[in-house]
C-alpha cells in the first residue's frame, strides 16, 4: 500500500536507534494522519502490471487513464475513467501556431503525437468523480504522465494512489480487459515509426532481388545499367 513518510523527528527519537546526526525520514506503511505534532505524508505506490491487476481486482482501485485522447482511443483498460493530464492545444496565437507547425513536422509526423498543453481542469475533474479517500490506479503509456498526475493529486489531498512503473507499454496482452483497435502496450505507437519496419523489409527484399539478378543474369544486368543516363 502507499508508503508513509514521517517528518519532524530524528530516527533516534522515534525508534531509539541511530546516531544523533541521523535526522532522516522514517518510512512506514499506512494512510496519512497526524500523530502528536509530527506530520505523516503519503507516498505514491509504484507497481508492475500484475500487481496493478491485483489492486484493481482485489483491493478495489479505480483505474484513471491520464493519457491524451488519441492514445486512449487506440486502447484503454475496460471500465476505466479518462481524465487527461494534457489536452489538445488549439490556441491560435502566433507563438502557438509556430510551435504547432514545428511539432506536426517532427514529433507529430514521426510518432503520431498530438500537440497538447497541460489540462488546467485535471485536479478538479478528478475531484468531481472521486473523494480524496478513493483508491486510484493512475495509468499512462510510459509512466511519466501518471507520476506527474500522482504528484498533483497528492498535493490535492489524495493518499491512496498507485502507478504502473513504465506505464501501459509494459502490460502484456490479456493482463487487463481492454477496448480499442490495438493492444495496450502498442497504443503509443503511431506515425511513420510504425511503418519503418515494413519499409525496411521492402527495401531489403528489393536489394536481395537485385543482387540475385546481377549474380545469375550478369549480361542482362549490364544491358540495364548501360541504359541508365550518364551524368
Amino acid at each position: 500500500m502507499a508508503g508513509i513518510t514521517c517528518y519532524g523527528l530524528s530516527s533516534q527519537s522515534v525508534l531509539g536507534l541511530g546516531s544523533e546526526s541521523s535526522k532522516s525520514l522514517l518510512v512506514m506503511k499506512g494512510k496519512q494522519r497526524g500523530i502528536r505534532g509530527f506530520q505523516i505524508k503519503a507516498q505514491v505506490e509504484f507497481v508492475n502490471a500484475e500487481e496493478a491487476k491485483k489492486l484493481v481486482g482485489v483491493e478495489g482501485y479505480a483505474v484513471v487513464d491520464v493519457r491524451d485522447k488519441t492514445q486512449f482511443e487506440r486502447a484503454h483498460i475496460k471500465n476505466c475513467y479518462h481524465v487527461p493530464l494534457f489536452i489538445e492545444n488549439t490556441d491560435n496565437d502566433i507563438g502557438t501556431i509556430v510551435k504547432r507547425q514545428l511539432h506536426n513536422n517532427f514529433a507529430g509526423l514521426f510518432f503520431g503525437l498530438p500537440f497538447t498543453k497541460a489540462n488546467p481542469e485535471f485536479v478538479q475533474s478528478v475531484k468531481s468523480q472521486f473523494s480524496p479517500e478513493s483508491k486510484l490506479l493512475l495509468v499512462c503509456q510510459e509512466g511519466l504522465r501518471s507520476a506527474a498526475a500522482a504528484e498533483r493529486l497528492e498535493r490535492a489531498g489524495y493518499d491512496n494512489i498507485a502507478c504502473i512503473t513504465s506505464g501501459l507499454q509494459t502490460v502484456k496482452p490479456g493482463t487487463f480487459d481492454s477496448v480499442g483497435s490495438k493492444e495496450l502496450q502498442d497504443a503509443g505507437k503511431a506515425g511513420l515509426v510504425t511503418i519503418q519496419g515494413k519499409i525496411s523489409a521492402v527495401l531489403g527484399t528489393v536489394l536481395i532481388c537485385a543482387l540475385l539478378f546481377v549474380t545469375f543474369f550478369p549480361d542482362q544486368a549490364e544491358q540495364i545499367l548501360q541504359m541508365a543516363p550518364s551524368s
